[in-house]
């Protein structure tokens, strides 16, 4: 290709003759030539130009340095632009190559950008909507929700979410519902939160009596509720939700877990990780926090590295605070370990009980030493039954469940369960 904007025909020649070839050209090799057929098919090159170029600034490597993937990915996201508004997969191609532009923002520190690229994804998925190119009002969206969310803006993440919810409703899944849930309630408003939690509680007690999904699931969904429950001042219903856990905690603590597991540890560690939101930090511009209630997968890369990078320095924390027996400390402390912990875990391997149950037994252990803490004791033993439930530990999450139950409404000793 030569500097005087008229085409090159060998160069397109050899670019075709390259990609039709019997040999498979590597990344390199198809960037190149995607970028000179660009230029005299753009309708048909653009797409692939631009998702060449996100592979590629995945692969390249130099020496640990972010600026040629940066560039990279800058290129595809500029591609990806010039795809013609009118071209069915315009927002499929443009949403991938600005998350990838988006992630690497982030991954180098530039906050403020990847910001106003989730903002360009939104408007893109929006207008491909009503162009009839994409199947929901919610394509494109949820990157800008989750970086609201990190940044403490709540509501406005809530409101996002809810509008890429309303179509799916009332059968949305845990992702879906769990997420804008839990942006409601961060927001205030509690009992907003509970709609989509309660529509997610029903679909569920309807799979797993068809056997579609684990009992597990449903245990945690209460307990989770329940909370809620309790905070919107609606104490009948929360133990209502309690008393469900635990009559279901019994009856797998007798037959086990009857359907297969499938993504079940996400979900319980999502879980878990939320129900710790209000012992951290609020989320500011400044000092983003993770999207309690989102898959982990979907945290920017730098809230991830900030919260998961806390674990040494909490372990220490920990360890100092309970030798020199400021136990109230060191319950708080350890409450921020163990979740991270278990955020952590579940993400390396599904072989959770080795490496978490000393932690959550650390966790009792420190609660009972809190005199005349019942509350102390009864979450301890709340998380620890949930996370026995994740490791199929059920006959012990039971007995924690029972206890905790107990002490919780005040009883002397543990509630009669009849096991079905």
């Amino acid at each position: 290709m030569n500097h005087s904007g008229k085409i090159d025909h060998d160069a397109v020649l050899q670019a075709r003759t390259m990609l039709l070839g019997s040999g498979r050209p590597n990344l390199s090799q198809e960037v190149q030539a995607y970028r000179v057929l660009a230029r005299v098919s753009p309708a048909s090159y653009l797409p692939k130009l631009a998702r060449a170029l996100v592979s590629y600034g995945y692969r390249v490597e130099d020496r640990g340095r972010m600026e040629p993937r940066l560039a990279l990915h800058t290129e595809a996201a500029d591609a990806a632009r010039r795809i013609g508004t009118d071209e069915p997969n315009r927002a499929d191609v443009l949403c991938d190559a600005l998350d990838s532009y988006r992630r690497t923002l982030l991954t180098v520190g530039r906050r403020g950008e990847a910001l106003a690229v989730c903002e360009e994804m939104a408007g893109a998925g929006r207008l491909a909507f009503e162009r009839g190119h994409a199947p929901g009002p919610g394509h494109g969206q949820h990157p800008l929700a989750m970086m609201l969310a990190e940044e403490g803006r709540h509501g406005e993440a809530a409101d996002v979410l809810g509008r890429s919810a309303q179509p799916a409703r009332p059968t949305c899944g845990f992702w879906t519902a769990v997420g804008w849930a839990a942006e409601l309630d961060a927001a205030g408003r509690h009992e907003e939160a509970l709609t989509p939690l309660s529509e997610l509680v029903v679909l569920t007690r309807s799979e797993t009596d068809a056997g579609a999904t684990t009992l597990a699931g449903l245990v945690w969904l209460l307990v989770h509720r329940s909370g809620l429950l309790d905070a919107c001042g609606r104490p009948e219903e929360a133990g209502a939700d309690r008393r469900e856990a635990l009559r279901l905690l019994a009856r797998m603590a007798e037959t086990g877990e009857p359907s297969r597991r499938s993504n079940a540890l996400s979900w319980w560690s999502t879980l878990f990780a939320l129900s710790g939101r209000a012992a951290e930090p609020a989320a500011t511009p400044e000092a983003p926090r993770p999207p309690f209630g989102a898959d982990f997968r979907h945290w920017s890369p730098d809230t991830r590295e900030s919260y998961l990078g806390e674990i040494p320095a909490l372990e220490a924390r920990v360890a100092e605070l309970t030798e020199a027996g400021r136990v109230p400390e060191a319950v708080q402390a350890h409450h921020r370990l163990v979740r991270r912990s278990a955020v952590l875990e579940e993400q390396r391997t599904w072989r959770i009980q080795e490496p978490l149950r000393p932690l959550f037994d650390q966790g009792v252990t420190l609660a009972r030493r809190l005199p005349g803490a019942p509350a102390a004791v009864v979450r301890a033993l709340t998380d620890r039954a949930m996370f026995l439930a994740a490791a199929d530990r059920y006959g012990e999450a039971h007995a924690d469940f029972t206890e905790a139950v107990a002490l919780r409404e005040g009883a002397d000793r543990p509630p009669i369960v009849t096991r079905t």
